[in-house]
C-alpha cells in the first residue's frame, strides 16, 4: 500500500486548464497520497481553481517564477520517504506509483526512478524510452529496467531525503540540464538512479511553450553545468563543442554573454566529480556520440516535459 510513503508533487506555472485536466487525472489515485501543485507565481486564476475544484490538493504557492527549483519547496513540504513528481501536463497512472515505489523499497541505493513517458492521445512511446533503455551503465542493482546517470522530472519519483540532501534543482538554471546536475550530485553521494519501463507517466505537451528560448537555455545550462563538475578537459571540450554549435546560430553574441555573466557563481560553486562518476558521463558520451543531442539518454527530450 502506498498510503503514508509518496505523495505527488506537481509544478506549474499560468497553465491553469492543463492543471485542471492533470488534477483529475491524479484524482484516481489512492485518496491517502497527498497532492501538493507547486503554483510557480502563476496570474491566471490557478491557485483559486484549485481550490474550488480539488479541494483534496494543497496548494504551495511561490512568491516568484523559480523555474524547476520550484519542486524543492514542494519536496520540503512532504513528509513521506518518496516523492513523484509530475508537471501540469504529465500525470502518473496509478498502478505505476506503486511500482516506482516498490523499486525504492527494493534497492535502497537508488534515489531516484524514472517512468516510462507515454505522449498525447494516441500515446505513442516518447524517443527518451529508448534511449534510457539501452543505457551503456552496468545494471549492478538488478534493476527490472536500466540503470542511468540522470532523470526526467516530470516523470520521476525520487527518495525525499537524498534528493534534498543532494540540494535538489539548481535555481540559477531554472529550466533545462536541471536533470543532468541533479544527477551527478546524486552519483557523486553514491547514489544510483533507474528506468523503469513498467511504470508509466503520460505526458499530453502543453501548447504553451517558448521552444526556441528552451533550447538557448539548455545550450547555456549545459556549459555552466560542465564547468560546475567536470574536470578541466571535459569542461574544456564541452566548450569548444557549446561554441561550434554556438556559431551556427545567429544569437551567437547573446549566447556568449548570457553564458559568461555566470562565470563568477559557476567557479565559485565549482566541484569536480570523483573519478568514477566522470567515467559514467564519458561512457555515456561515447555510446551516444551518434546522438544529435550529444548528452546523456535522458537529456534529449527533458525540456519537452514542461
Amino acid at each position: 500500500m502506498i498510503g503514508g510513503r509518496v505523495s505527488i508533487v506537481v509544478l506549474t506555472h499560468d497553465r491553469r486548464d492543463e492543471l485542471l485536466r492533470t488534477l483529475a487525472r491524479l484524482a484516481c489515485i489512492d485518496a491517502r497520497v497527498p497532492i501538493v501543485v507547486v503554483d510557480n507565481a502563476s496570474t491566471d486564476g490557478t491557485a483559486e481553481a484549485i481550490a474550488q475544484h480539488h479541494p483534496r490538493v494543497r496548494t504551495v504557492r511561490l512568491a516568484g517564477n523559480a523555474g524547476a527549483a520550484g519542486r524543492n519547496e514542494g519536496a520540503r513540504s512532504c513528509t513521506t520517504p518518496y516523492v513523484a513528481f509530475c508537471d501540469d501536463d504529465t500525470w502518473w497512472l496509478p498502478d505505476s506509483i506503486d511500482i516506482a515505489a516498490a523499486m525504492l523499497d527494493a534497492h535502497p541505493t537508488l534515489a531516484a526512478v524514472t517512468a516510462r513517458v507515454l505522449v498525447g492521445e494516441h500515446r505513442r512511446e516518447d524517443p527518451t524510452n529508448a534511449r534510457m533503455a539501452a543505457s551503456p551503465l552496468p545494471n549492478t542493482l538488478g534493476v527490472r529496467g536500466a540503470e542511468i546517470l540522470g532523470l526526467l522530472g516530470g516523470a520521476s519519483m525520487v527518495r525525499r531525503d537524498a534528493f534534498l540532501a543532494a540540494g535538489g534543482y539548481h535555481p540559477r538554471l531554472f529550466l533545462g540540464c536541471e536533470e543532468a546536475l541533479l544527477a551527478i550530485d546524486l552519483m557523486s553521494a553514491g547514489w544510483r538512479m533507474a528506468y523503469a519501463p513498467d511504470a508509466v507517466v503520460c505526458h499530453h505537451p502543453s501548447s504553451a511553450r517558448d521552444c526556441s528560448a528552451r533550447r538557448r537555455l539548455a545550450a547555456r545550462n549545459a556549459l555552466w553545468c560542465a564547468w560546475l563538475r567536470r574536470p578541466l578537459s571535459s569542461a574544456c571540450a564541452e566548450t569548444r563543442r557549446w561554441w561550434g554549435d554556438s556559431r551556427r546560430e545567429r544569437a551567437l553574441m547573446r549566447n556568449a554573454a548570457d553564458a559568461l555573466r555566470g562565470l563568477p557563481w559557476v567557479l565559485h560553486e565549482r566541484r569536480v566529480v570523483p573519478a568514477h562518476v566522470e567515467h559514467a558521463l564519458r561512457t555515456l558520451a561515447a555510446f551516444y556520440a551518434d546522438d544529435a543531442t550529444r548528452n546523456a539518454p535522458v537529456q534529449a527530450s527533458a525540456a519537452e516535459m514542461r
